[in-house]
């Protein structure tokens, strides 16, 4: 069994960590919050992996562990650029290094854990019970490194009678009450009509993965106050999106309300929906929408003067509990009035009247924005298979938030698979070639 303390862990590592990032192109990460900090990350596809990106842009050194001649399944879902690996990919993966380990073999267990003894930090999202049975739990890897940090992201939690289904964020959505309130009502019932509208994003992997992210930054800075817990963060995509649901268990309980789906509006908040505008002479067959938010009383007041819709406007209409009581009859009065009128022509009357409002946008409009770009919100990122200056560079949502001073630029783009092999195992983990030669042969490590 292997013992180290924490200073001789972390000098260790740091003088390793100085050598490695040497070979990785743009990757300065000294000034970034999370320099210092390494996480061996161990899950896939989106939870785990999502948070893990988000560590390594504010600086951690993610070291990513992948099955041998296959990876990480995101590397080949929804398009493929012209090397065949997903543009998603480039961009989850960014400035991780990718390291390919069977972990289905006891050898590379065991070289999972020792790269863990030198890491602050172990991210999975296997099934609850996976790491206890390969022995890389807590109770195996504490012994070896007592401050290391275990995030592990689940459908349903490490424990509890559901902890060992697997855990889709679909299915999690659903049973988190997500789903019922997405949809159509039913105008007799106030339930769902049809099925429930999910969005075209598996958001309960992200809204975990930041969960993830966020619980590792309390547990880190936990350890550097000295406090004894918080060494293992548990993280249920479920729990995290019962975690957004706002006031429906309150409610539930105080009023015996159930909310049930609300359309493109919000229950119980008026006016506040999606119109329908007349569509622009340059696309005469795009659907044209524009989202108006004047659910405060001025906003309210201000917005049907300039409507031209003075008689909704008075006592009777004052505050949102009045609002409510008329819903039909104010919306049909504003989509009425967009109807008439261009997206753009709808933005510019209220603009002027300070009332917020906005196009529902494509990708293509929020890439080409002026805000988009003024902000820096879309990065372009440079990708280089062969490693032979003849890449290309690809559009990324640029990691927020912003913090005042300091770079979060992409050092680097998702790395091909099995990259850092040699850099992370030879160099930072102290391999002999001749061992790293024989791992490659028994399938242990990838080539």
């Amino acid at each position: 069994m292997i013992h180290l303390t924490r200073t001789s862990m972390m000098s260790r590592w740091r003088h390793a960590k100085d050598r490695s990032f040497s070979t990785a192109g743009n990757s300065t990460a000294d000034n970034l919050p999370l320099s210092g900090v390494r996480v061996l990350e161990v899950g896939q596809v989106i939870a785990g992996p999502f948070c893990g990106q988000l560590l390594g842009h504010f600086g951690a050194e993610v070291i990513k562990i992948e099955p041998p001649g296959v990876g990480d399944p995101l590397r080949v879902w929804r398009e493929r650029d012209v090397d065949g690996v997903s543009p998603w990919w480039r961009s989850i993966a960014r400035n991780k290094k990718s390291v390919t380990i069977d972990m289905r073999k006891e050898e590379g267990r065991d070289l999972v854990r020792r790269l863990a003894v030198n890491s602050d930090v172990l991210l999975e999202n296997f099934k609850p019970g996976t790491l206890e049975k390969w022995r890389l739990g807590p109770a195996d890897l504490h012994p070896m490194n007592p401050s290391l940090i275990f995030t592990r992201v689940s459908g349903y939690g490490q424990t509890g009678p559901w902890s060992s289904r697997p855990g889709y964020a679909s299915v999690c959505e659903a049973e988190s009450g997500f789903r019922y309130i997405n949809g159509f009502p039913d105008p007799e019932t106030g339930m769902l009509s049809g099925p429930p509208v999910r969005p075209n994003i598996s958001l309960g992997d992200s809204v975990a993965g930041l969960h993830a992210a966020f619980g590792t930054v309390l547990a880190l800075l936990s350890r550097e106050k000295g406090k004894a817990g918080g060494k293992v963060v548990d993280v249920s995509i479920m729990e995290s999106m019962v975690n957004l649901m706002e006031g429906i268990i309150p409610e539930y309980d105080r009023k015996n309300k159930i909310r049930g789906a609300s359309g493109s509006s919000v229950t119980g908040i008026v006016p506040t929906n999606a119109y329908p505008c007349k569509a622009h002479p340059s696309s005469p067959s795009k659907p044209s929408f524009v989202v108006i938010g004047a659910n405060a009383d001025n906003m309210y007041n201000r917005m049907m003067q300039a409507l031209g819709r003075p008689d909704l406007i008075g006592p009777d209409y004052a505050q949102n509990h009045h609002r409510l009581e008329r819903q039909a009859e104010i919306e049909e009065a504003i989509s009425a009035w967009t109807k008439e009128r261009t997206a753009e022509e709808v933005e510019h009357v209220l603009r002027d009247v300070n009332v917020p409002v906005g196009q529902v946008f494509s990708v293509k409009e929020l890439v080409e924005n002026e805000h988009t770009k003024a902000r820096g919100l879309v990065e372009e990122v440079w990708v280089d298979p062969s490693g032979e200056g003849e890449g290309w560079t690809v559009k990324m949502p640029r990691v927020t938030p912003v913090l005042d001073g300091v770079d979060t630029t992409t050092r680097w783009a998702g790395p091909n698979l099995g990259q850092h092999n040699r850099e992370v195992l030879v160099h930072e983990l102290g391999l002999r070639e001749e061992e790293f030669v024989q791992y490659q042969e028994l399938g242990v490590i990838g080539f």
